[in-house]
């Protein structure tokens, strides 16, 4: 079945030409082949909508990068004919990199309250929030963006005011699925809208993209609620001890429950880290998360109570270096240091790529004498994404007439592709594709459109951004060292006045290192002084030489690759 599912195209030119009468074109620009980056935009009659705005943080090896966006230089070029950037939830893989977006491109952004209250933080923290329009959606409203009609259908997430988006164009309806669960007991009781969804999908649906991150997962994911349970027993069998839970700002269900818990067994609760205290303010304000006041305490009054009497809920489940969990492992927090009488959960799964950093905490945690509970000892998260059984569910509510798998490294969105069609969509109209692909949509079914840039666009602090090239020196720096050679050389009586030197970074410098060394600087004044013997004295042509013979040797009788610099000065 997988080779009759069509791949991606091998080599596809760039299409310049306007979408035909009656087709729309959807354009991927990041999410497809990884976890984050999500950004899509869907085109009819010259205008366009941007489906998210997401970023991805950075593996271990991409060394000094801070965040990684989509390459929006295609829709920038356009920005004239961008209406919309709608937003199916809060998230930073959908929402992060709208503060770059939005400097080039500044046009209306639609998301339910909370989706934007996330989004309008994170903008003004930025300081590019000032001349930006926020319009709130509510659940099951049709609006009117640019060409088509959209409709923000209600779906359960790990966070709140999820959507679902079905566009009315010209070629039908397109139903973008976002991140969603079929959750049945929710926190807030606000359920995936099916009865909605199969209406659609009585009227039919021309396109579905659909959320492919558990498409390998068998089975129903665990609802949001049984993680409260998991927590409250926790507590239970601890009551002496404090309890700090660290999650992600933005699951304020998880929050909920935490902070409910934490009451019943009247304990104070600390919130730590920015983004924790802020999200809680705006979810109180809007109703969404409810505490009293009383409950809280400020962390600086923390020792005022004993251990079991308090509950610290914070960031950093993801192992990032500056948030309050990290700075509570390694002891650089203020007010509070975790020991023997502290209890640390991680409420959470390692996002991929997240692991080393998320071991390393969990390290630093136990040398510290706390006690460390993850999900991988206890079932304290549940995922926010639909296994195998609710994707079938939602692919039978929907019936697509075709469909592209969305959001989720390669691996998902194939087993994506071939659930879909085992559960009869002919494989001719299912398109696997990968970031920077085109597809056009029409009554007569679904085809590739072209191919436009979708590269990683990597953010380094606030020097701004790198590509490729930067990064691969910083590997090569990083796994080979660096060595330097430096002489002087006389013009007119063409020898060396300055003798050879080399100066190593990344290096192990041992025994077996002088006698290597001293065998490179031979090399490099033997290679230079043959040189000057035939008369050439020119600077760039000796520095290519020592570099030459340095790497020479280095490689054939050492086997080592260092980055080789050379500055022969020619006096």
């Amino acid at each position: 079945m997988r080779n009759s599912i069509a791949g991606p195209a091998k080599s596809s030119p760039r299409r310049k030409q306007p979408v035909a009468k009656g087709h729309v074109r959807v354009t991927f620009l990041g999410g497809l082949g990884e976890i984050g980056r999500n950004c899509a935009a869907i085109e009819q009659d010259g205008r366009i909508v941007v489906i998210d705005a997401g970023l991805m943080f950075p593996e271990p090896n991409m060394y000094g990068v801070d965040l990684i966006l989509p390459d929006f230089r295609w829709l920038i070029e356009r920005k004239d004919r961008v209406d919309a950037i709608v937003l199916t939830h809060g998230h930073e893989d959908h929402t992060g990199a709208l503060r770059y977006l939005v400097k080039d491109i500044n046009v209306p952004i639609y998301g339910s309250a909370l989706t934007l209250g996330f989004a309008r933080h994170r903008l003004s923290e930025a300081k590019v929030a000032k001349d930006l329009t926020f319009i709130e959606v509510a659940d099951g409203e049709r609006r009117r963006i640019g060409p088509f009609e959209v409709e923000f259908i209600p779906v359960t997430h790990s966070v709140p005011s999820a959507h679902a988006l079905a566009f009315r164009t010209s070629a039908g309806i397109v139903v973008h699925s976002g991140d969603f669960k079929l959750d049945l007991t929710p926190i807030d009781n606000r359920r995936t809208d099916v009865a909605r969804l199969a209406a659609l999908g009585d009227e039919g649906v021309s396109l579905l993209l659909c959320d492919s991150t558990n498409a390998e997962e068998p089975g129903f994911t665990a609802s949001e609620r049984s993680v409260g349970g998991a927590l409250r027993r926790l507590f239970l069998e601890r009551p002496e001890r404090r309890m700090v839970i660290a999650c992600f700002a933005s699951h304020i269900h998880r929050v909920q429950q935490i902070m409910d818990v934490a009451k019943e067994q009247n304990r104070k609760i600390v919130l730590m880290g920015r983004s924790m205290e802020a999200n809680v303010k705006l979810a109180r304000k809007l109703n969404i998360l409810r505490v009293d006041a009383a409950d809280l305490l400020d962390l600086e009054n923390i020792d005022r109570y004993q251990p079991g009497e308090v509950c610290v809920i914070c960031t950093g489940s993801q192992g990032e270096p500056l948030a309050a969990l990290a700075k509570l492992s390694r002891g650089d927090a203020r007010y509070m240091k975790v020991g023997a009488d502290d209890t640390v959960v991680l409420s959470s799964h390692p996002i991929p790529g997240n692991e080393w950093t998320v071991g390393r905490v969990i390290d630093d945690l136990h040398r510290a004498a706390a006690e460390v509970i993850h999900s991988g000892n206890e079932p304290v998260h549940a995922s926010g994404h639909a296994r195998q059984g609710e994707l079938r569910t939602f692919h039978q509510l929907i019936r697509p007439k075709n469909f592209v798998p969305v959001h989720g490294e390669y691996r998902h969105m194939v087993h994506h592709a071939e659930l879909a069609t085992s559960m009869g969509l002919s494989p001719k109209h299912v398109l696997i594709c990968e970031d920077g692909d085109q597809i056009e949509v029409s009554a007569t079914g679904i085809k590739r459109a072209g191919q436009v840039p979708a590269g990683f666009h990597y953010i380094d602090g606030s020097a701004g951004d790198l590509d490729e090239r930067p990064l691969e020196e910083r590997r090569m720096l990083a796994e080979y060292g660096v060595l330097q050679i430096s002489a002087g050389v006389d013009a007119k009586q063409r020898k060396l006045v300055q003798p050879v030197r080399l100066t190593l970074r990344g290096w192990f410098e041992g025994e077996h290192d002088r006698g290597l060394l001293d065998a490179v600087t031979h090399e490099v004044r033997s290679a230079i002084e043959s040189e000057l013997k035939e008369g050439k004295v020119d600077a760039e042509a000796l520095n290519k030489v020592a570099q030459r013979a340095a790497g020479r040797l280095l490689g054939q009788k050492y086997r080592r690759q260092p980055v080789l610099m050379a500055a022969i000065v020619v006096l």
